[in-house]
């Protein structure tokens, strides 16, 4: 591979550090919300289900304007547009009577930006040349993992520093990080997804069985993944008896370091590792995690739980993006735009299911996570589905 794609390969890395910045930067500021502004924690909270359902959307539409306007742009345009919505934080609030409109214009800006990226960013790295796509397309993903640990350490320190009065710094500070991607975008150069001659229609796609086993999957690996990623800090809290502070570092960024480490391990060994037996391997593991988180007595042993968890679920997004490019030539676009929508499903349904049925029964936790092992159970019996359906094509 040229050192010029080696470029592009690089920056796709840093635009998946800025998903990880607008997804968990504005979190970190509920309650400084709550008190600046005055606005309930319930409404801002639903700042966040506001941003991935713009973040679905986005999935949903773009694949045909994608095609029509080219890689390049519609990259140049989503770290823009996340820019553009981290500086809206800081700006929009004040234009309006009830700041609370203001923040939720700035989620949309940004989230849209967020959206774009979900759906160009895989693809653009499939299509460079690389000798092992699945090492590359971990290796990728893992950057996400980074990305989130890289934002709660790095805002909690200024906080401690400079106090977190001074937020809006930070949030301008993070903006450079999209704005700079976005020059880079510029100028690397960007190889196309498919040939013109390979591409199959839209039709097609959704007539193939395989492609709604692929489906399954992405929904599984994102309720897999945010089902414990959610409530890991509630865990940490509970299991070492700490402030909910520092309970949010020790739950969600043990996760997120685990799940990282997950896949820069494939992505460094990947071409020596037979990649359906270790999503079946993945998915056996993360049921066994949420058990572990269930059921046993010792809340420190649930942190462990929420650790394995994030070790197993590493592989599970990207893999199945490696093996749906691999399996359904010519899918193109349309086909990375719905597999992120429906991991993006996932990511929804499955803290909602925990929600759910912990609600039911008494606020019990454990509970509504042990339901949610359906998930990994299931994308265990997608994989093995989808092994016999490629040994039949």
């Amino acid at each position: 591979m040229s050192q010029d794609y080696n470029k592009t390969i690089r920056a796709c890395f840093m635009s998946y550090i800025v998903q990880a910045i607008i997804n968990n930067f504005v979190p970190l500021l509920f309650l400084t919300f709550e008190k600046e502004y005055d606005i309930p924690l319930s409404r801002i909270a639903l700042l966040v289900t506001f941003n991935f359902g713009i973040q679905l959307l986005v999935d949903l539409l773009s694949a045909g304007v994608i095609d029509k306007v080219g890689y390049r742009i519609s990259m140049i345009t989503a770290l823009a547009l996340c820019a553009l919505g981290l500086v809206s934080l800081v700006v929009l609030p004040g234009f309006f009577s009830n700041p609370w409109t203001g923040l939720l214009g700035a989620v949309m800006i940004y989230g849209a930006g967020g959206g774009l990226l979900e759906v160009l960013v895989s693809p653009v790295v499939e299509a460079c040349p690389t000798e092992n796509k699945e090492k590359a397309m971990s290796m990728l993903h893992s950057f996400y993992c980074w990305g989130h640990v890289g934002v709660v350490l790095i805002s909690t320190v200024f906080f401690v520093l400079l106090g977190v009065d001074n937020w809006r710094i930070l949030a301008l500070f993070w903006a450079l990080i999209p704005l700079y991607n976005m020059i880079t975008f510029f100028r690397v150069p960007i190889a196309p997804l498919i040939k013109e001659d390979e591409g199959i229609s839209f039709r097609t796609l959704i007539g193939k069985k395989i492609f709604w086993v692929f489906m399954i999957l992405m929904v599984c690996a994102g309720a897999g993944e945010q089902a414990v990623s959610q409530w890991a800090s509630a865990f940490a809290e509970e299991g070492l008896k700490v402030k909910k502070a520092v309970g949010d570092l020790a739950g969600p960024m043990f996760f997120a370091v685990m799940m990282g480490t997950s896949r820069a391990l494939y992505g460094k060994y990947g071409e020596k590792i037979d990649l359906g037996k270790m999503m079946t391997y993945s998915g056996i593991l993360c049921s066994a995690s949420y058990i572990l988180i269930s059921l046993s007595p010792h809340p420190a042993l649930g942190l462990i739980g929420c650790g394995i968890c994030g070790l197993s679920v590493g592989i599970m997004w990207p893999g199945t993006f490696s093996m749906a490019s691999a399996s359904i030539r010519g899918g193109g676009t349309a086909m990375f735009a719905f597999l992120a929508l429906a991991g993006d499903l996932g990511c929804s349904s499955g803290p909602t299911l925990v929600g759910q049925v912990s609600g039911i029964l008494g606020n019990n936790l454990k509970m509504g996570i042990l339901a949610a092992v359906l998930f990994p159970i299931l994308f265990v019996i997608s994989v093995r589905c989808l092994l016999r359906l490629k040994l039949k094509a």
